[in-house]
């Protein structure tokens, strides 16, 4: 399949948006078809905090048209033990809680980590060995959000891309490592700096910027400026899908951030 460029928001109920990017007296209940018409890609939170009903997945996909699609953040009850290789039967019953309703709407599983949590290359690679290529004929791809310094060493670039997972890459330079290194065969970025006086939450510069740093991750380039733990590792060049998410920061300004996001790369062919 043609590699494709997502730009999406985290969620879709949030009360400021019904200020700026939902209409006035938009139905609460119908705000989730509204923002797939409007993004490509919802990475969805609530299913870190509590289990979803495979009813619920189904909703959801019937709301987003044809091309969209769902991450899913994985259970908080997988994510955040002390040892990791302890979190089989939470895996298993996170992905086997009805994720698979959503059929090809099913994007990335985010696999977030706690800041606390330093790198352990033998817990990590018992847990990255839990995670299965498919649930239910439906195919998985996971990624690992890393949030301590400990992460950025060759040792666990090596055992992602061993393991075949992606690694978040995050603008979030001030509190988390950010981490350009291809570990997967799709890229996958957290967009957490938006700036509240700005009406698109980055300036049309940064979102030219990102713009360019989609187009050649979906070519399966790195751009030499981004911050890498392997620079002499060569990306493989093979076209690949990217996922853009612009999470918080100023969260109201996500939705705006997206979409001036997704204008520019419909303009230049992304």
């Amino acid at each position: 399949m043609t590699p494709r460029i997502r730009v999406g928001i985290g969620g879709w109920n949030f009360a400021p948006w019904r200020d700026n990017f939902y209409p006035a007296g938009w139905p609460q209940a119908r705000e989730l078809e509204y923002a797939a018409q409007h993004v490509t890609a919802i990475e969805v939170n609530s299913t870190y905090y509590s289990a979803q009903k495979p009813a619920t997945y189904a909703k959801w996909r019937d709301s987003a048209p044809e091309g969209f699609v769902f991450s899913l953040k994985a259970s908080r009850y997988a994510t955040q033990k002390r040892v990791l290789a302890e979190a089989g039967e939470s895996v298993q019953r996170f992905l086997g809680s009805g994720i698979a309703e959503l059929g090809d709407k099913l994007g990335p599983i985010v696999w977030q980590l706690a800041p606390t949590k330093v790198f352990d290359a033998q817990d990590l690679e018992a847990f990255l060995a839990l995670l299965p290529s498919q649930v239910a004929g439906v195919p998985l791809r996971h990624v690992l959000e890393v949030r301590n310094p400990s992460f950025a060493v060759p040792e666990y670039v090596a055992l992602a891309r061993r393991f075949k997972v992606a690694t978040v890459f995050t603008d979030a330079i001030d509190r988390f490592p950010v981490i350009a290194d291809p570990t997967g065969d799709f890229v996958y970025a957290r967009l957490l700096s938006a700036d509240a006086e700005i009406d698109t939450g980055y300036s049309p510069a940064v979102l030219d910027r990102w713009a360019d740093c989609a187009r050649h991750w979906s070519e399966g380039r790195i751009d030499a400026d981004l911050p890498r733990v392997e620079p002499t590792l060569q990306p493989a060049g093979t076209p690949q899908d990217v996922f853009i998410f612009f999470i918080n920061g100023a969260k109201e300004r996500a939705p705006a951030a997206a979409m001036a996001l997704l204008s520019r790369l419909q303009a230049g062919g992304g």
